[in-house]
């Protein structure tokens, strides 16, 4: 299966950059072909312009910037997302991605007002997450990052995909112990997958 892994953190060294080490090196193992998307690394641009904007409905001259990224995600018949959850959101890095590459014409038809996805393509979706929060924190903040891979994503997949979703909570207060769990269970889950 072709995975399209996103990955969204600045610092090669952190704990992240291991999840997305582990999840690649699992996912390959697994036999996928691994389409390794590591969004810092390639410098992506997530700031929407407003050029980008005023040209966000004309098909095809809004993906003109980000046509690669687009191809990607097109090619893709698997999502992985590896990433932290910084203030209870992804990282702008992160949501500039979703804002700029799932365009109408790539992730979405907007017609007479209704959406339809572009993206049935996608039969698997799997989100690796770090919260600085407790599970129970983020629960009475509402969870917005899970709700968004768990509702949002999973709509806009194949309606008979399947959605993993794997999180480390509290990581201000992780110990080399919870962190070497959490490693085991993501390889465990993306050889799986």
């Amino acid at each position: 299966m072709k995975v399209l892994l996103v990955f969204s953190h600045p610092v090669e060294a952190s704990y992240g950059a291991a999840l997305h080490i582990k999840a690649r090196e699992a996912l390959v193992r697994a036999g996928h072909d691994v389409d390794d998307c590591d969004l810092y690394a390639e410098g992506f641009d997530p700031v929407m312009s407003r050029e980008d904007r005023l040209i966000y409905h004309t098909i095809p001259d809004n993906r003109a910037k980000v046509s690669g990224y687009c191809d990607r995600l097109n090619a893709a018949e698997a999502l992985v997302i590896v990433t932290p959850v910084w203030n209870f959101g992804f990282p702008a890095m992160l949501k500039g991605y979703f804002d700029r590459v799932w365009l109408p014409g790539v992730s979405f038809d907007l017609a007479d007002g209704k959406l339809r996805s572009r993206l049935q393509h996608i039969k698997k979706l799997g989100a690796v997450l770090t919260y600085g929060s407790t599970q129970l924190g983020a629960f009475l903040a509402g969870n917005p990052p899970k709700k968004i891979v768990k509702r949002v994503l999973r709509a806009q997949i194949n309606p008979m995909g399947s959605v993993k979703f794997l999180a480390h909570y509290d990581m201000n207060n992780s110990t080399p112990d919870t962190r070497a769990r959490f490693l085991k269970e993501v390889g465990d889950a993306m050889e799986r997958f």
